[in-house]
């Protein structure tokens, strides 16, 4: 049985400031479904936006998303786990900082324990650290992580569900003419190199760390497909009927 990490990040699973309960019912479902025909891991970001549900603190103070975050964790997973029994799926968090992947030996303790939840059909929820982890919570994303997750616990695919349906030949949102790469090989460095603008969600926190992961899945000779998390009709259709018609699937070869 193929091995899944699927990536969901904060755009699509808080609106508002708050956890976006419909949009996570679906996601919940697609797991339902995709853990017929593949062991699936969860990469979850969410924690913050919960945790702002109970405490209206300064989100722009790290002290403050680190608390949230701490707040947040639990009612998050509360969240999963009333969705998934209605599956009769068990969930299980994993809490885990970059750290956790620097070495085989470090590495090789998370792996275990994920190893041992997938053989009893659970599905481990990854999340970062972030009462904790102040480098990881400013950058504000979960793509590298997961993208180190689906390597050292030997995924075959990363699935990164987005605000992002794909990655486009130039900026969606200042170009009409813009076309999606359904399939990608190789990323430059010009690429990787993109100016960060935080006010742009295509260029920061968005398509620029997607395309981080997507290079560091292709150097240890893995694929990453990103598709849009508000609509999963593209992931369905990809991971369920094998039809590839949006999205993009980065990997060598075709």
């Amino acid at each position: 049985m193929k091995r899944l990490v699927l990536k969901v990040g904060s755009a699509v699973l808080t609106e508002q400031n708050r956890v976006a309960k419909e949009r996570m019912q679906n996601l919940v479902d697609l797991i339902a479904e995709l853990k017929k025909k593949y062991e699936v891991i969860l990469v979850s970001s969410g924690a913050v936006a919960a945790g702002y549900t109970e405490l209206k603190l300064d989100k722009r103070i790290i002290a403050n998303k680190q608390a949230l975050a701490a707040i947040g964790q639990p009612l998050l997973m509360r969240l999963y786990k009333k969705k998934l029994e209605r599956h009769n799926i068990l969930p299980a968090q994993v809490l885990v900082t970059s750290i956790n992947f620097k070495t085989y030996e470090q590495s090789e303790r998370v792996r275990n324990t994920v190893e041992m939840l997938l053989r009893h059909g659970v599905i481990p929820i990854v999340n970062e650290n972030d009462a904790t982890a102040t480098e990881e919570l400013e950058l504000g994303d979960n793509d590298q992580l997961s993208a180190y997750a689906a390597v050292a616990f030997n995924a075959d695919m990363l699935i990164i569900l987005s605000d992002i349906d794909a990655y486009y030949n130039k900026d969606p949102n200042r170009h009409a003419d813009a076309a999606i790469k359904l399939h990608v090989d190789s990323i430059s460095a010009e690429e990787l190199c993109r100016e960060v603008t935080p006010n742009n969600s295509f260029a920061t926190g968005g398509i620029v760390t997607k395309l981080k992961a997507a290079a560091y899945m292709l150097q240890h000779n893995k694929a990453m497909y990103l598709a849009s998390g508000f609509d999963l009709g593209d992931v369905k259709a990809f991971l369920l009927q094998h039809q590839h018609s949006g999205g993009t699937l980065f990997t060598k070869g075709k």
